[in-house]
């Protein structure tokens, strides 16, 4: 475990999610969307708890949103990450390395999901914006590759505080990001 100490309602959690996804990272990668679905449930159940996360896992950085590794599987299968949001912080738009699950434990998201979509056969795609979601304290939600490019961002006044549980190991990796997106988002 990375050099944050695991609160009892986290190590609670992980042993839920131990349960139904592998540890091994090659065997993560396979999940299907009802292990995913499944996990997404374990974690909706937890966000209500006051003690989930320490004050030093809560802290947040006023350059950029802040992410902190709780927990990751010894065969790198899945981690357990705090991501905190002060007010007007986001991310690129981006998709993933591996599913992806998150509950907004404080405050509230506002996600925007997109399609990478050709316009009159241009060679050059655009983003087609999908939908946008304000996801509210106690939400959950998931992700699952291909087809998961998104935008997040604090949309309030205070701070943000969500739960993200990836099939992958973020310890190693750094980032759950598999590739940014730099192009014209279509009106």
């Amino acid at each position: 475990m990375p050099g944050s100490f695991v609160s009892p309602r986290i190590a609670e959690l992980v042993g839920a999610v131990g349960g139904v996804m592998p540890e091994s990272d090659r065997d993560s990668a396979d999940a299907g969307v009802a292990e995913v679905c499944r996990v997404a449930g374990m974690l909706e159940g937890f966000l209500r708890y006051p003690d989930l996360l320490t004050s030093g896992q809560m802290e947040a950085d006023v350059r950029a949103y802040r992410q902190h590794v709780l927990y990751t599987a010894p065969g790198g299968g899945f981690s357990v990450v705090a991501l905190v949001w002060l007010p007007g912080q986001q991310t690129p738009i981006h998709d993933h390395v591996s599913w992806c699950v998150v509950g907004t434990y404080m405050g509230a998201e506002e996600e925007t999901r997109y399609r990478l979509d050709s316009v009159n056969g241009q060679t050059t795609p655009m983003l087609a914006p999908l939908d946008i979601a304000t996801i509210p304290a106690g939400t959950v939600t998931y992700l699952i590759p291909p087809g998961d490019i998104h935008h997040v961002r604090n949309a309030t006044s205070g701070k943000v505080i969500s739960i993200h549980i990836y099939g992958a190991n973020i310890s190693v990796l750094g980032t759950s990001i598999r590739r940014r997106y730099e192009l014209p988002v279509r009106s």
